[in-house]
C-alpha cells in the first residue's frame, strides 16, 4: 500500500473555498481508484468523492455534489479535492485512500468551516 499524506486543510468561513491535496509515495498509484473520505466530530467516517485510475470517472456523495470536484495527476501521484461553497456541516478531518479503502489511513487534514 502506498503512503498517503493529506494537506490543504484550514479554517474558512461559510461559502468559502479550500483545495485539499493528497500525495502518494510507493505503490502503483495509477492502478487504483482514489477517493476522499471525511470524519466529522462524533460521527463515522464517510465517503466524499472518488476518481477512477484512467477514465477519470468521478463519483460524489449527494451532500457535496455540485460543490466539490475531485481530480488526480498520475504522473505526480496526487489526488486533489476542490471544495467550493463550503458549509459548517463540511467541518471534518479529510482523508484520502484507495477505493475501496485500504486498512491503513493517513493523519488526514482538518477542515473547519465557520458560520
Amino acid at each position: 500500500q502506498a503512503q498517503l499524506v493529506e494537506s490543504g486543510g484550514g479554517l474558512v468561513q461559510s461559502g468559502g473555498s479550500l483545495r485539499l491535496s493528497c500525495a502518494a509515495s510507493g505503490g502503483t498509484f495509477s492502478l487504483y481508484v482514489m477517493a476522499w473520505f471525511r470524519q466529522a466530530p462524533g460521527k463515522e467516517r464517510e465517503f466524499v468523492a472518488s476518481v477512477s485510475p484512467s477514465t477519470r470517472l468521478t463519483r460524489y456523495a449527494d451532500s457535496v455534489k455540485g460543490r466539490f470536484t475531485i481530480s488526480r495527476d498520475n504522473a505526480k501521484k496526487t489526488v486533489n479535492l476542490q471544495m467550493n461553497s463550503l458549509k459548517p456541516e463540511d467541518t471534518a478531518v479529510y482523508y484520502c485512500n484507495n477505493y475501496p479503502p485500504e486498512p491503513n489511513w493517513g493523519k488526514g487534514t482538518l477542515v473547519t468551516v465557520s458560520s
